[in-house]
């Protein structure tokens, strides 16, 4: 159920107010090359045209979006692909007109939506960052008095005043965001776009981002990973299908998208959660009938819960007996990256499954990932690495708990006190 759009109350710290924003788009070009010429002639004539209605083809990207943002504040977007949160940041930032609705900010805006979309190819990085600069408002006496920041920022010394095409997509980046930062928003709009470079230099974007909020920037966010939105934003919007379907306090709204997540539908296999093994292909003689986790006390769970015990379960019926077997999971990220997390092997301790019906269990004394969707590869082999089985589309989700809200993982550990007489007898 959504929520209505209530138009936003700004006060004296807002520096962005969004009411009511719409925009829409038509799913072929032809027709949409004609709507936009109809649309112009009537606009010249001065004919005023109802920009509410959806023609033939058309459908809403953005419908009745409606927020402010204040200063130092910063505030997450989350929704699948396809909600409309990127078409939200290009409104909000001037590169899209809406259809409908209001946008007022109050100071400057930087929109990091694209890193360096804008640059010119055949232009020196020298040049471009003038270009791009002043583009977006900079006088030249303040793009003089940033410049040096900038290009130290971005690490580029005397590559500086090569042509950007010589440069890698590296370089591009961090010269797109050096711009954005040095030019010292007062609204900063973030798209998914800080994994520049490497470690140290995410680090380093981060310890900067951190310092313009302390200087009263404000962020509004755009992210897949709860964890980041949690860790980010006091305040959150959850989007789908254009529309507004939850917002407030983050853990308010990432708990409703968390339950959203769960209730995708995995390809061939059903539901996410407890469900039947997976489509697998395996040898004659073998078949898994059932891939499900247990918590401790033995009872099917949906979802495992992060930093809670938990039993992973293979139920497998064997026609013949398969000795010296050797189980591999690979969990990966059903969602981002779509990276490894977590490899597990049976290693140097193979098992034997016997003739008839046997299950493979996995004990996790505390379970490590953080809450979201993953999706494990399943492998069994023999000896001389015959090949058994394996499945690929087995989907879980994890949920959190109030411990493990703003973990990456779970450690587990025990706190104790020493007394200091104690630790001194001992000395002694």
């Amino acid at each position: 159920m959504k929520e209505a759009a209530t138009a936003p109350n700004p006060s004296s710290d807002t520096l962005l107010s969004v009411d009511g924003i719409s925009k829409k788009f038509c799913r072929r070009l032809k027709t949409s090359l004609a709507y936009g010429i109809r649309d112009m002639t009537r606009d010249l004539i001065g004919i005023r045209r109802n920009s509410s209605v959806l023609r033939d083809g058309e459908f809403w990207a953005v419908h009745n979006v409606s927020f402010n943002l204040n200063r130092g504040e910063s505030v997450g977007l989350v929704g699948a692909n396809g909600a409309g949160k990127t078409t939200l940041l290009k409104v909000l930032s001037g590169l899209l007109k809406p259809d409908d609705g209001t946008v007022r900010v109050r100071g400057r805006i930087a929109p990091l939506i694209a890193l360096g979309a804008g640059f010119k190819p055949v232009l020196s990085g020298r040049e471009n960052i003038y270009v791009n600069l002043s583009i977006l408002g900079l006088t030249m006496k303040e793009i003089d008095d940033r410049f040096n920041d900038i290009v130290d920022f971005a690490e580029l010394g005397d590559a500086i005043d090569a042509p950007l095409q010589t440069y890698s997509s590296g370089m591009g980046a961090r010269l797109g965001f050096s711009c954005a930062i040095h030019m010292e928003p007062d609204v900063l709009l973030i798209d998914e776009v800080l994994a520049v470079g490497d470690i140290r230099f995410r680090t380093k974007c981060y310890r900067k981002l951190a310092d313009l909020r302390r200087r009263g920037t404000a962020f509004l966010l755009v992210s897949h990973s709860p964890t980041a939105i949690l860790g980010s934003c006091d305040r959150s919007i959850y989007m789908g299908g254009g529309e507004v379907l939850v917002a407030g306090p983050t853990p308010d709204v990432i708990r409703r998208y968390e339950e959203d997540l769960r209730n995708i539908k995995a390809p061939s296999s059903g539901k996410v959660g407890v469900k039947a093994a997976a489509k697998a292909v395996a040898v004659e003689g073998f078949k898994m009938e059932e891939i499900y986790f247990t918590d401790a006390r033995g009872t099917k769970v949906e979802s495992p819960i992060s930093g809670e015990p938990v039993t992973f379960r293979i139920r497998c019926v064997c026609s013949k007996e398969f000795p010296k077997v050797k189980t591999t999971l690979i969990i990966r990220e059903a969602f981002g990256d779509l990276q490894t997390i977590l490899t597990l092997s049976s290693g140097d301790v193979p098992v034997s499954l016997p003739l008839g019906r046997s299950e493979i269990l996995l004990d996790f004394p505390f379970l490590g990932l953080q809450s979201g969707l993953y999706t494990i590869k399943i492998g069994l082999t023999a000896e001389k690495l015959e090949h058994i089985a394996a499945t690929e589309s087995f989907r879980f989700y994890v949920g959190r708990n109030e411990h493990t809200q703003h973990c990456l993982f779970y450690q587990p550990c025990e706190w104790q006190v020493i007394p200091e007489s104690t630790t001194t007898e001992a000395a002694v």
